[in-house]
């Protein structure tokens, strides 16, 4: 498989955006970065720079709705007229569709209240926001796809694995057996640095944590040699990583239990804040999606119970990896 990674200006999440030049008979890019003009023009020149005009592109495939990873492919399919494809999940996010982002943000708005953020927080997201507003884009026709498709790249094809947990439609693209080496186009499923966030990403999914852990031994059991990931430089030993994010949040799981039994019964942002001290930014978001995620992971297991906003530890002495079966696939 010939490809070209382009890096891309945008580090307000987790790092530079990489997106994916796959060459061939089919020239397809794999995710665009967000609808800002200066990642725009990295994007261009890198594929100018990779041989490929705008105009010789056929397809794109996006690993999720987030607009780091989809924002520009509105433009660029109009411009170019490539095939948009994406999870059947997140098509409606990636299109653009009014009632899906409606729903998205009714949700928002439960969830906030049900967490306890503080309203001057909420007003400071808001305003981080506001900050980007347009970078999701233009609207798009979306070509659904499903986990096990087969989709052309380059001179053969990729297979597509979904791995919800971070957004609900989350997919890696995989080269086809029997090629050598095995190889997956990741976006955020897994992160060279940074866990990728869980709970706050994509408030449709639930279950999580549960969702995302599965989707981490899922992805250890493909035997990749080499995983290309939404930001920052590819994964060598993408087995290895994926464990590493799992002992992570088992360890998660298990400061969460400490922090209600220090501090008995609290909301989610009390415990969000115990965790990571006080936030900023996007982080308003993703500090207590991901607290809620451990604490409905709990919940959901008998170890602790919810009066309303607040949690309250009923078992204190639970074996926390026992939580975390391994998946078999």
């Amino acid at each position: 498989m010939e490809l070209t990674r382009i890096r891309l200006s945008n580090t307000v999440f987790e790092g530079r955006n990489d997106a994916y030049v796959v060459h061939g008979d089919t020239t397809t890019l794999i995710d665009t970065g967000v609808s800002t003009p200066a990642v725009r023009t990295d994007l261009v020149d890198g594929l100018s720079e990779a041989g490929v005009p705008l105009a010789e592109l056929d397809r794109i495939l996006l690993t999720h709705w987030h607009a780091d990873h989809s924002g520009l492919a509105g433009e660029l399919a109009a411009e170019s007229g490539a095939t948009v494809f994406a999870h059947e999940a997140d098509v409606p996010l990636v299109a653009g569709d009014d009632d899906a982002f409606a729903a998205l943000w009714a949700r928002r708005d439960d969830r906030f209240e049900e967490w306890g953020i503080p309203p001057n927080k909420r007003e400071e997201l808001r305003e981080f926001r506001t900050e980007f507003a347009g970078a999701t884009g233009a609207s798009v026709a979306v070509e659904p796809l499903t986990d096990g498709d087969r989709v052309a790249a380059g001179d053969g094809h990729l297979s597509v694995v979904h791995l919800p947990g971070h957004a609900a439609g989350l997919v890696a693209y995989e080269t086809v057996a029997p090629a050598d080496p095995a190889e997956a186009f990741v976006g955020d499923a897994i992160l060279p640095e940074y866990t990728p966030n869980v709970g706050g990403a994509d408030l449709r999914v639930d279950r999580p944590l549960a969702q995302y852990v599965d989707s981490l031994d899922r992805l250890a059991a493909r035997d990749l040699d080499r995983a290309w990931p939404g930001h920052r430089d590819p994964i060598d030993d993408p087995a290895g990583r994926a464990g590493e994010i799992r002992t992570h949040h088992v360890e998660r799981t298990r400061r969460v239990i400490e922090a209600l039994d220090d501090r008995g019964p609290a909301d989610t942002w009390t415990v969000s804040a115990r965790l990571f001290g006080d936030l900023d930014g996007i982080h308003i978001l993703h500090g207590p999606g991901e607290a809620f995620a451990h604490l409905d992971h709990l919940e959901r297991h008998g170890v602790i119970e919810r009066d309303g906003r607040e949690y309250r530890l009923v078992e204190p002495g639970t074996d926390v990896p026992a939580l975390f079966p391994n998946t078999k696939y």
